[in-house]
């Protein structure tokens, strides 16, 4: 019985997410919608994601149902959502990373312009973190203790953050080891433990910073980040990098404009909502804002740029 209702679950995903196409619909939305999720429960994506999906479903008149498909740091679940047919009533929430610069390192189904980005409402504030009884609190710190003792830990979550210590491990002359984790809930029980060394974090550090359990060693983001000033800028330490990504909401490239504008003035309404408030700025300590269509594709286009740069000067 227990088979066959797993079954019947995965029937009801795959024609929810790549069957039919949803017929023209002018009272958008008529029916429940589905938010993708591209990590794991229990990180920061998840944890907002709820109160999101909570708040929009209030907005919208309609349940917002919620599937996690981790895999390539929100990449598998942009690849899904690429293939989609359902014009707004399946979309995904999480960090732009995979939509600017994951097509760009490696081969992928999808590109930037497979997508519409309805809005902007949460500053990403990416880090590098360590845990509590590791014998470096800093970055330089780290650096020194990563040469006198090769091979230390580094816990991964996205291709891009491991561009990046992949990078600065060839200019510091490090030799490192990666483990790849499937988002935050992956990543923290790795730290907390001792198993890893240091690790990426997209905000899941902020549930365990005031407790010791972590230690924030650097900024992934353009400037510092809000809630952790102390920690400075890769850019500031002397590497010409960053990942100054906006968590969005995608929908597919064919999602019909007044979809997308209901989706956009429903997303503008929950970045005044309380409870999206609390849960972004006081639990997971990250900005929130209010980014348009627009807006996002004139960041984005401006970052392909940047990124692809960066790729090109790596493989020199």
């Amino acid at each position: 019985m227990k088979n066959k209702m797993l079954f019947m679950f995965a029937v009801f995903v795959s024609l929810l997410l790549t069957g039919l196409p949803v017929m023209a619909d002018d009272d958008f939305p008529s029916q429940p919608l589905t938010m993708l999720i591209g990590f794991n429960p229990g990180g920061s994506t998840d944890v907002q994601g709820r109160v999101l999906a909570e708040v929009l479903s209030e907005q919208l008149g309609q349940p917002v149902n919620i599937i996690h498909h981790p895999g390539a740091g929100g990449g598998a679940a942009a690849a899904m959502l690429a293939s989609s047919t359902d014009q707004g009533y399946i979309f995904q929430y999480g960090l732009s990373l995979p939509f600017t610069f994951a097509p760009l390192a490696s081969p992928a189904s999808y590109e930037l312009n497979s997508f519409r980005y309805v809005a902007g409402i949460t500053l990403d504030q990416a880090a590098i973190v360590t845990g509590p009884d590791k014998p470096f609190k800093t970055w330089l710190e780290l650096i020194d203790y990563a040469k006198a003792n090769p091979g230390l830990i580094y816990a991964t979550q996205n291709i891009q953050d491991r561009f990046i210590i992949n990078r600065i491990a060839k200019l510091e002359g490090l030799t490192i080891r990666i483990v790849p984790t499937t988002g935050g809930a992956g990543m923290a029980p790795l730290i907390v433990s001792g198993d890893a060394d240091f690790a990426f974090s997209g905000g899941t550090h902020s549930a365990y910073t005031d407790s010791g359990q972590m230690h924030v060693l650097a900024s992934l983001a353009d400037e510092r980040l809000v809630y952790y000033p102390e920690a400075p800028t890769l850019r500031e330490l002397g590497y010409d990098v960053s990942m100054h990504a906006v968590r969005v909401v995608a929908v597919p490239v064919d999602t019909p404009d007044d979809h997308v504008k209901v989706l956009a003035e429903a997303l503008e309404a929950v970045t005044r909502d309380p409870r999206f408030i609390q849960v972004t700025e006081e639990r997971i300590k990250m900005p929130v804002v209010f980014m348009n269509s627009e807006e996002l594709d004139t960041l984005f286009a401006s970052q392909v740029e940047e990124y692809k740069q960066l790729i090109e000067d790596s493989n020199e």
